[in-house]
């Protein structure tokens, strides 16, 4: 009980944090909303895809696009607690010291969550229609939660080893590589062949086709288990990672 209410002490004050800072809005809200219009509205028009089939198609990369921009300030701002000394602080009060870590965890999860549900309504305001049903949504938004929780805990981690703000924050850039090489704003097929078979191979891109079937065609793909299995598999791992470097931090 120690360690929940701790949590959940922390998180409020991280969440403080972050919806203070202008900064963080604009670039994990505002950013991927003129990123959407911009794909659709400038770039569209180029597309073979009719332009209304392209919305459905570039909201699950918009929606990753999000949460990738977001975990880069949950890095930024655990190494900024790490050099301020609060972690220190902290140390010496009697908290536990799990619920530090944790509460960078849960707040990048809720915040990033709550980001990329603006931009899919935004999304909705421009005229996309999912066609997903109440259980597809159900499917859509735990994969949606596992992925950010995975993403989250990566994050975690290079604001523990990092040994700069600047470098902590470079995981967005990291992720959002990522993305760019799937297949969440271009059909896999269109790329070079080199590029193209790390894009269908890489996490993004069975995450993307999974998100982008429930809402477009309003079906549960067989092979959403891969896209799952990469969330589920990274938390696994990134979570005694994580846990791990921050227990050889506090030796």
């Amino acid at each position: 009980m120690n360690v929940l209410t701790d949590t959940m002490t922390l998180t409020g004050r991280m969440m403080k944090h972050m919806t203070r800072s202008i900064d963080t809005v604009i670039t994990v809200v505002l950013m991927p909303i003129m990123l959407m219009l911009a794909f659709i509205y400038i770039f569209g028009g180029a597309m073979t895809i009719p332009q209304e089939t392209y919305k459905g198609f570039i909201v699950p990369a918009i929606l990753l696009f999000t949460i990738a921009s977001g975990v880069g300030y949950t890095s930024f701002r655990l190494k900024g607690d790490i050099q301020n000394g609060i972690f220190e602080r902290f140390h010496s009060m009697p908290v536990a010291k799990s619920a530090i870590l944790n509460s960078h965890v849960m707040t990048s999860v809720v915040f990033n969550t709550v980001s990329a549900l603006i931009v899919l309504l935004v999304s909705f305001l421009i005229g996309f229609r999912p066609k997903a049903d109440d259980l597809e949504w159900l499917v859509a938004f735990v994969l949606l939660l596992v992925v950010t929780y995975a993403l989250s805990l990566i994050a975690v981690i290079f604001g523990l080893v990092a040994k700069s703000m600047e470098g902590a924050s470079v995981l967005s850039y990291l992720l959002i590589g990522l993305l760019f090489i799937s297949s969440g704003f271009v059909p896999t097929d269109t790329l070079p062949k080199v590029l193209r078979g790390f894009a269908d191979y890489q996490p993004m891109t069975p995450i993307i086709n999974s998100l982008r079937s429930i809402l477009t065609n309003g079906t549960i793909p067989s092979d959403i288990w891969v896209a799952f299995a990469w969330g589920i598999g990274a938390i696994v791992v990134f979570q005694v990672l994580s846990m791990y470097i921050y227990r050889k931090k506090l030796r």
